[in-house]
């Protein structure tokens, strides 16, 4: 019998839970809700069969709002004690990825491309089979993004930077679903819960 486990994304605009069981989803929602995660998300979870209780708990650690990974991060590590659950994280781009490679007629790389911060945006490349990431997480600005997709598709919530830049760009727009997770496995669903931030912190301590 495959474990249950509860998926819970809030990295970007969209919330969204999911129970998984092997290469099954049991039960998902998803809502764009922007900024609203901490309101919407406990209830997401009770609406799921058993109230979303799962034997272990899969939180997206980001990168994407600051706000928003530490709203799932705390919910997952809150459930995870009160059901004695394991807990572990995975990467918002990695799961976008995922998601588009289960797709029919997927290419064979594609570059993730989602929102940043300071007019940024947090990129990484991906290849299908065997999926594996082709390059680090980096937050680039929008010209040093463009120049570094290599001829590559890009698809995510940060892609309209780019595609501002080059009209002639392939590129999908798309945000993170957490149903999405039945497709991650091995290193890609075993983060060490805790925020994956992207990018250097705007402030620093003093010297």
């Amino acid at each position: 019998m495959h474990q249950r486990v509860l998926v819970i994304e809030t990295a970007t605009a969209a919330c969204s839970v999911a129970l998984i069981e092997g290469d099954s989803i049991v039960a998902a929602a998803h809502e764009v809700v922007g900024r609203g995660h901490a309101e919407r998300l406990i209830p997401m979870i009770a609406d799921l069969p058993d109230a979303g209780r799962a034997a272990r708990i899969l939180v997206d650690c980001g990168p994407g709002s600051f706000t928003g990974v530490r709203v799932g991060l705390a919910a997952a590590r809150g459930l995870a004690i009160g059901w004695r659950a394991e807990v572990a994280g995975y990467s918002s781009l990695a799961l976008v990825a995922a998601a588009a490679f289960a797709e029919p007629g997927s290419p064979d790389a594609l570059a993730v491309v989602l929102e940043g911060g300071h007019g940024e945006v947090f990129m990484q490349r991906f290849h299908a089979s065997p999926f594996r990431a082709l390059s680090e997480l980096a937050s680039r600005r929008p010209d040093a993004a463009l120049a570094a997709l290599g001829g590559l598709p890009a698809i995510g919530s940060g892609v309209g930077r780019l595609a501002a830049l080059d009209s002639g760009l392939a590129v999908t727009e798309a945000l993170p679903d957490a149903a999405a997770a039945v497709h991650l496995s091995g290193t890609f669903a075993s983060l060490p819960p805790r925020p994956l931030y992207g990018r250097a912190p705007d402030a620093k301590p003093a010297a």
